[in-house]
């Protein structure tokens, strides 16, 4: 009687043990029938943090707004890449392995999106970046995309601006050498300040610091010394704001310019009444929305948070909802094909604009430039690509 037992029990445990297999299996599986799975790498913590967290809230945003595809749940995996290379890179494979999400999200920062690159293309699971502009992100690797434009386009803007609004003749550049997007939009800025100025020597000073760094006051004297019209400065927004502190307390009063990484409440909190003035490119304003998807994104911002959007938060609710078109116009979560699909994208109506994929898997999209003035971002012009 005993032995009947004991084996009847045995047969009780293995049939249990079996059915959470099965449970585990289908919750692991990013396109099993219960839930399809999109994995998400942005950097939650570190010096890049304000920037992944509005883009997550975009990102999450979009997921309420469109949770289901293909008559199954959609599921945001979400890993912190800590602002890390090597974090971002381990993000990326865990993604794919452990989770085995059908397509990935992210990142903000280049750097932060290329340590990723290899990863995706390798693995034939499709990327789409929200806001990394340097056009190394997707070179040669047919498995990454994104929905903003590029530094080539955004150097372009900024040095058109400080030529032909500001009348600006020389230049001087501060950059931050372990950035790629720093050192790349610097590049673009320079190649197009000295065509449309027509002088090879109109950059009068380079001066060169590293992330993290809090004291510019080297470099900042060299460019007081060169006396240039202008000061072009793209970093991260911690170091950009207490950069341009310290330029205002040498007496260096010239207009300052940047990039997209300075839309970030952060930026006017460090620099305070310093960056008045301060003017920089970006992807998207809420004082000039461009299509009737802006209107709607909109709104469901200003109720879920309470405040306006930003152009990160929108880029995340666009790359979101791309690769939800595709999924729908594919009809199959295979992760080729979404990649097959995403590169057909054109002119898809998305919060910050009607985007179009080139052949490199870059949106060919218009650029926004705002001004802090009286302690807000202020939008001055959109300006379009050619």
């Amino acid at each position: 009687m005993k032995r009947k037992f004991g084996l009847l029990l045995l047969a009780l445990v293995l049939i249990a043990s079996s059915l959470v297999g099965c449970t585990e299996s289908e919750d692991t599986a990013g396109g099993s029938s219960d839930v399809i799975k999109i994995g998400v790498f942005e950097p939650m913590t570190g010096v890049n943090a304000a920037g992944g967290q509005m883009t997550v809230e975009g990102i999450e945003l979009a997921n309420e707004a469109k949770g289901e595809v293909l008559g199954q749940k959609v599921e945001l995996v979400i890993v912190d890449n800590k602002s890390d290379k090597v974090e971002s890179a381990n993000a990326a494979s865990r993604l794919i392995e452990k989770d085995e999400v059908v397509a990935i999200i992210g990142s903000y920062g280049s750097s932060l999106s290329m340590a990723a690159g290899d990863i995706v293309k390798k693995q034939e699971v499709p990327a789409v970046g929200c806001s990394p502009t340097n056009p190394l992100v997707t070179l040669n690797n047919d498995y990454y995309f994104r929905v903003c434009f590029i530094d080539p386009f955004q150097g372009t803007v900024m040095a058109n601006y400080a030529v032909n609004d500001l009348g600006a003749k020389t230049a001087a550049i501060i950059q931050d050498v372990t950035q790629d997007y720093s050192v790349g939009l610097s590049k673009y800025f320079i190649d197009a300040f000295k065509e449309l100025t027509g002088d090879e020597n109109s950059i009068v000073e380079m001066s060169s610091y590293n992330t993290g760094d809090q004291d510019f006051t080297a470099q900042l004297t060299n460019v007081k010394a060169k006396n240039p019209d202008v000061i072009f400065a793209p970093g991260n927004y911690g170091e950009s704001a207490l950069l341009i502190r310290q330029a205002r307390d040498l007496g260096i009063d010239v207009p300052i310019l940047g990039g997209d990484t300075w839309e970030s409440p952060e930026f006017l909190s460090i620099g305070g009444e310093a960056v008045e003035g301060a003017v920089f490119s970006t992807h998207f304003t809420a004082e000039a929305p461009v299509t009737d998807v802006s209107g709607v994104f909109l709104d469901a911002y200003r109720e879920e948070f309470d405040k306006e959007a930003n152009a990160f938060a929108a880029l995340g609710y666009d790359a979101y909802m791309v690769i939800i078109d595709a999924i729908e116009k594919v009809g199959s979560v295979d992760s080729k094909a979404i990649r097959d699909e995403l590169a057909k994208v054109e002119g898809f109506v998305g919060a910050t604009g009607t985007i179009t994929l080139d052949e490199n898997g870059d949106a060919v999209k218009s650029a926004v430039i705002n001004k802090v003035e009286d302690g807000e971002f202020v939008y001055l012009t959109t300006v379009e690509p050619k």
